[in-house]
């Protein structure tokens, strides 16, 4: 499952490279500054392309809320729904059956620029996250589903099976996050896809030979430290896991 992500590159380059521009200028410094870790299960503010608006950059929750929730129900549900993974990832195998998902899916699709994410790799028992970039490092665009609750944009990661390079890393879930190419970013946004265009997409394999992982410090899943730091991006060498990955 994706519930870490890195959101480092400045707002002027994400609109550049995505070809859409910031909903509200005036919040360019707020998102200008550098996330080096967003735990999911607080609910960080995240910028988000939805389809509706496919040329803007729009502020969203993370964690996916049913749309016939209020504003102040969000928070609420946030807490119900963490046992239940917070919203924060949606199972695409389920995207045209699950509640929320269904009403989602046909015009509520959003892309969710990144820096990076992060995948835990289990040796005996204990976690050892990894962190996934693009080689060159360019953003990441992570396909997803969104509501709008009032003025509020709550939204949820999709989720495949594990291609072999993650499977490998990702071990214990056999999971990733979908992500797509410059040419299916565009698609996924379209207004014109059917469920067949819908389940072509989500099938897709981002290529692994385009993608850079390597494994970080285990504060990063410890609330005792701030992960929230440059340097959580560092490599960090464990000789037990020399010999089994």
């Amino acid at each position: 499952m994706c519930f870490h992500t890195s959101t480092t590159h400045k707002v002027k380059k994400l609109e550049k490279h995505f070809k859409v521009n910031l909903v509200d200028p005036s919040m360019e410094s707020y998102f200008d500054k550098p996330t080096y870790h967003h735990n999911g299960f607080s609910h960080p503010n995240m910028l988000v392309i939805p389809q509706e608006r496919s040329d803007v950059l729009a502020p969203g929750i993370w964690g996916i809320v049913p749309k016939h929730k209020t504003k102040d129900e969000i928070k609420e549900y946030h807490k119900v729904s963490v046992r239940y993974g917070g919203g924060l990832n949606a199972r695409s195998e389920k995207v045209f059956d699950h509640f929320i998902y269904k009403d989602t899916i046909m015009e509520n699709r959003c892309i969710i620029p990144v820096s990076g994410f992060f995948e835990p790799h289990d040796h005996k028992g204990k976690k050892y996250p990894f962190y996934f970039k693009d080689k060159t490092d360019k953003p990441l665009a992570l396909a997803g589903l969104y509501t709008v609750i009032d003025t509020y944009i709550t939204f949820t990661i999709l989720t495949k099976v594990a291609s072999s390079l993650f499977s490998k890393i990702h071990n214990k879930k056999n999971r990733q996050p979908l992500i797509l190419d410059e040419e299916l970013t565009h698609n996924w946004l379209s207004t014109d896809l059917k469920e067949s265009d819908i389940e072509d997409i989500i099938k897709y394999s981002f290529p692994e030979d385009e993608l850079e992982t390597y494994s970080v410090s285990q504060g990063l899943f410890s609330p005792k430290v701030d992960s929230n730091v440059k340097t959580i991006l560092e490599e960090v060498d464990y000789l037990e896991l020399i010999n089994n990955l």
